[in-house]
Formats: structure tokens, sequence, C-alpha cells
């Protein structure tokens, strides 16, 4: 999800697109222009050719400079030509060409990190008393409550305090861990930036089997037990769907659910009642970088799969008309709209009223739509819609915002829904739906209908503040973390509301602040945010929450009280041999199962410091 980005945002963040902070002075020798071209090395060609005019530093669009671009790893620069961001704008070239600009860019060769044999063992599921299912999906539940009751969980508030590092696994050339595990048995199954899917014992961390599919894999992995066995689902960000079979990784089938040339996705699928649930979004937001854009034509969009065949059941628009001409630019082309409303989130299944609820973000272009910074429920079986509350109206924005054409005139602020709704029967018994904006609003709805129970602000918000990921609940509070920092807030907004970043704890009933915890400072780390922007996940007695500054932390549920911290931003010897650092933990919430967390720590994005390990603890006995 953006969240959930989630989404992209504002000025500042227009630079990190990749995973990067501010643009950096570029080297006057560098770009020198030169008439003996031949004599430039193909990937620089390449790039002053097709990618200069965007990424030099004045060229006042917002795209990284090529020293920000330098710092990564080839293949994230590669991957985002090939299947990601810059796909649109690197369409005329070659693979190759791709390769060139990537390798003369980092100063680096592109090649495989091989895994040693050592780093695999022989797939076998072990007999247990616990469900061979012990997490899958987002929030872990149906609900996407990100509970964890104390059989499942294993640890509790008198144990977490003897966590202890069990193993270390590292992605091969990542700068970014975003993908959220399942667990299966005694095997984790995760998803990884340049699309592996790897199968890991979960006591030893070595490789049982691994899956390669076409793009990155950004939400987690759900899998369900029907009457052919274990099937595992996942997306990928060139929208298409994979189920796998559990016990040998083999494709069982494979289909594209995007439309739109820009479709892609984020969030993660729901799986129910033999139904894949898949939640599009779209990079036209980056694609608008390049001011000769066409802006812009795609809506956000859910998509119902066969779960036994891929087939698709039915598709709902979040917009319900086709873009067309809405108006001119500034430099006189055309405006398209309306777009955007897209969905970065993960939807969330009501069984018992038959509802998939989720949320969506900005319009791109004007007009805006009553569609977008909401909440939506659709019929499970028709993807009709039955019900929708707005929450911000006439939000219009892009990356392109402020200055380049494809900026729409009036612009918004970027207030999407990036988490995924969560589904909570309060202590009397009442269902509510809650939800979390970038606004800094925390929001109970009534699931019936969509109606405000209560709404509470507990933050500044902005295109980067407030509830990015998530939040967590246990029936009598929600735990939601809140991520205003200096980089992401929203300058319009009333300067007495102050940011305030950290884990807040609120009355399910009420919504009413129960306690809040600021987050810690940096301390002078470098490239160290202070804000919580990962979703939290919680036990009895204990939450657990990641930071922007790299620390896994564990707090009472009773007053907010640290019990419990590790600092993930260090070098790592690793089970599979890859050199592994730790970095800034965003995105999905760590899982629990049977006395062992497991948390992903790196995010090289907006700014944050980025890293690419998947991390073990276990009780010490």
């Amino acid at each position: 999800m953006k969240s959930h980005c989630h989404s992209v945002a504002s000025s500042l963040l227009k630079s990190s697109l990749y995973g990067v902070g501010l643009l950096l002075l570029q080297s006057s020798n560098v770009f020198a222009q030169t008439a003996n071209t031949a004599a430039l090395p193909e990937g620089q060609k390449v790039y002053m050719a097709t990618c200069n005019n965007c990424h030099k530093a004045d060229a006042g669009v917002g795209a990284p400079g090529y020293l920000v671009l330098a710092q990564m790893p080839p293949r994230a620069i590669f991957a985002a030509l090939e299947t990601g961001k810059m796909r649109v704008q690197a369409k005329e070239l070659t693979t190759e060409q791709r390769k060139a600009v990537a390798q003369w860019l980092t100063g680096k060769v592109m090649k495989d990190s091989p895994i040693p044999k050592e780093a695999y063992e022989p797939f076998t599921l072990t007999a247990s008393k616990s469900p061979v299912i012990q997490h899958s999906g987002w929030g872990g539940n149906l609900e996407g409550t990100g509970y964890r009751s104390a059989q499942q969980a294993g640890i509790s508030a008198e144990t977490v305090g003897k966590l202890k590092l069990k193993w270390a696994f590292a992605f091969p050339e990542a700068n970014q861990v975003r993908s959220k595990p399942a667990i299966v048995g005694n095997w984790l199954i995760v998803g990884s930036q340049f699309g592996e899917v790897y199968c890991l014992n979960k006591q030893s961390g070595k490789i049982g089997w691994r899956f390669l599919a076409k793009s990155a894999i950004r939400g987690a992995i759900s899998v369900v037990q029907n009457r052919d066995g274990l099937r595992a689902f996942f997306c990928d960000n060139n929208t298409n769907v994979y189920a796998l079979d559990v016990t040998t990784g083999k494709l069982l089938w494979e289909s594209k659910t995007g439309q739109h040339p820009q479709s892609g996705n984020t969030g993660s699928v729901a799986v129910y009642d033999d139904k894949v649930y898949v939640p599009l979004t779209s990079i036209e937001v980056a694609s608008v970088l390049d001011p000769t854009y066409p802006c812009c034509s795609s809506s956000g969009e859910i998509v119902a799969l066969d779960a036994r065949s891929g087939k698709a059941i039915w598709r709902h628009r979040v917009i319900a008309d086709e873009a067309k001409v809405a108006g001119k630019r500034k430099d006189g082309s055309a405006f398209y709209g309306p777009s955007g409303a897209i969905v970065w989130s993960s939807p969330t299944v009501d069984a018992k009223r038959g509802l998939l609820y989720y949320g969506t973000g900005e319009n791109y272009t004007s007009p805006a739509t009553t569609t977008s910074d909401a909440i939506q429920a659709l019929d499970l079986k028709t993807g009709k819609l039955v019900w929708s509350f707005q929450a911000t109206r006439d939000d219009t924005w892009n990356l392109a915002c402020p200055g380049n054409p494809n900026c729409p005139e009036k612009v918004g602020p970027d207030y999407d829904f990036g988490m995924a709704p969560i589904l909570v029967k309060q202590p009397g018994g009442r269902d509510l739906l809650v939800v979390g904006q970038k606004a800094g609003i925390v929001y109970g709805l009534s699931p019936d209908n969509g109606n405000v129970v209560w709404q509470t602000r507990i933050g500044h918000g902005g295109a980067l503040g407030g509830i990015h990921w998530g939040m967590a609940s246990d029936g009598k509070l929600v735990y939601a973390a809140n991520a205003d920092n200096k980089y992401g807030i929203n300058p319009k907004v009333d300067s007495l509301i102050k940011p305030s970043p950290g884990l807040f704890a609120l009355d399910v009933t009420t919504g009413h602040v129960v306690w809040k915890t600021p987050a810690p400072s940096c301390d002078g780390k470098k490239d160290c945010l202070e804000a919580n922007s990962a979703a939290p996940t919680v036990i009895p007695g204990v939450v657990f929450a990641g930071a922007l500054d790299g620390h896994l932390r564990a707090y009472s549920t009773a007053d907010g009280k640290i019990l419990w911290d590790y600092d993930t931003v260090k070098p790592y010897q690793t089970v599979n041999g890859i050199d592994g650092k730790g970095g800034a933990i965003d995105g999905p919430s760590p899982v629990i199962s049977d006395g062992m967390l497991f948390v992903n720590s790196g995010y090289g994005m907006f700014g944050e410091m980025p890293g690419n390990v998947l991390l073990a603890f276990e009780v010490e006995k």
C-alpha cells in the first residue's frame, strides 16, 4: 500500500522518488557537452539523450539528479527503467541500453548475486499442533486487525525483553524491503524488490524454494488452503497476479489485471471464498515528471479473479467515467480527466456483510471526483459500489507539482487513505470500521453505510505525514502510527496543529486518545527521520512498531511505555551469504508467530535509510 505508497508526495519527496533524498548539485564536468559523442560510454550517451533533460539539477521537474542516482544499486535503476516507474520514459530503449545506463550511473557492474548452495535446504512441512497457515495477508486476518492472540504469538509482556536476534536474511542488491511474509508451518514466504519470492525456513532462514516474478513484489503474500492444496497468491508492480503451489514453489497460473498502460500495484491481494481481490494504483503519478506526458487518464481499480483459474470475475473502476479532454495546460497542451483516485491500500473483507472495504488516493487532474480520498465498500460477489465516504474534497495533485505543466491548477494536499481499513468488534459487540488518513485524522465509520461515528486528529498530517501504512487493534484500543516529520507535513495546515510523530492509542468506542508515545530522538544519526510510518502489530499487552530511525520497539498497551528496543541499522552476517545492512523500518508491520518475530529493515525511498534485510528474533530460553 502507500501505502502504504503509500502515496508519493510533496515537493521534497518528489525528488526522492526512487528512495533518495534531496537533489544534489551535479559536477559540472560530468555532463560537459562534447562534440565527440562516440568517445562517451554507451550508458552516458543514452542518459544524455534520454534522461538528462529531466534529471539535471536545474530541470525543475523534481526528478532525482545524477549524484543521487549514482548512490543507488544498479539493479534498482535498471528495474525502474525496465518494469518500474520509468518504464514509459524508457520504452524506446533496449534492455542492453537500460542496463548500460544503470551501470554507467552507478559505476558498478550489474550482475546476479549468487546465493551459495549452503543457503538452501529441502522444503518439508513438519507436523505441528498449530494451524498450517499461521499468518497470511496484510493484516493477518480478513478483518485486517494486525492482532495476534497470546497462543498465536508465543510472546508476552513478561518475555518481550528476552527477544534476541536469531538470523538475518539479505535480499541481493536491494535497497528497500517492503513485502510482508506469510507463515505456513515452519516456513516463511516473502517477496522482494526485484521480483524474487523466497520460501525460508523460519528457524534457520535457509531457502526451501525460490520463484522469480516479472516485477517487484511490494505487498504481503496471501496463503489459503483449498480443495486443491496450499496456495500462495500475490501481485507484482506490473499488476501480474500469481498463484503458486506452496509445497513446490511452482507456478499454477498468472493473470495480468491492469488494463491501463500505467497501472501498478502496491497494496496486497485479499483472498476469500475462491476469489482473489486485487487493488490497482497507477504510475502516472510519476510519469507526469516528463512535461510532454499527456496527463492523465488512469483510475484506481479493484479486480476480482477466480482463485482456481486466475480468470477475471469483475472489475470496478473507482472513477466510473473514462478520461477525456478536460482543459488546457499552461503550455497550451490538453489536460485529461478525471483521473487518479488510485488504490494504494490492501482491501479488507467483511464476510458477514458480504463487503470489501478499501481506501483511495487523490485525483491526478481536474475535475475532482467524489471518489478520491475516500473509503469505499463493494459487494464481494458483484463488485458494485455499496457506499462511499469521502474525507477530503477537491484534492488534485501529482508529482509534477509545483511548476511542471502537468501540475493541476488547484494543487491539493495529497491526503490519501493509504492504509487498509480495519474491521473491529467493539467491547459492546458492535462492529466498527477504523481508518486513518494522511491528513492526520483517524475515523470510526459504520461498516453498514460509511457514516462517521467518531473522528480524532492525532497529528498535523501531510503528503508523507499522518497515518501512512496502517494501524492495529486488539478490540479495545486502536494503535495508530503517526508519520509527521520535517519533510512530509503540509505547510498549508493551521500552524497551531503541531506535528506529533509517534505511536498513539485510541479508545475504539469513542476515539479518545488514551496515550501517546512520541518518536524518540535520532541523536544525530545520519539520514534519520523521527517518525512512525510502518504499520504496527499488537499482541495481548504489547504493541510492536518500527520507526524511520530503524528501531523496532515494543510498547505496553496499557500506557505506551517502551518495553524493548532494538536498533536494526547495522551490518549483518546473513544466513544466505549476501552482504546485509539494516535501515529505516517502513511499510508493513512485523509478523509474530510461535515465539518468533520477523521484521523488514531498509526503506531507501523518500530520504529514508536504505537496507536489505529480513530479521528473525526469538525469545531467549
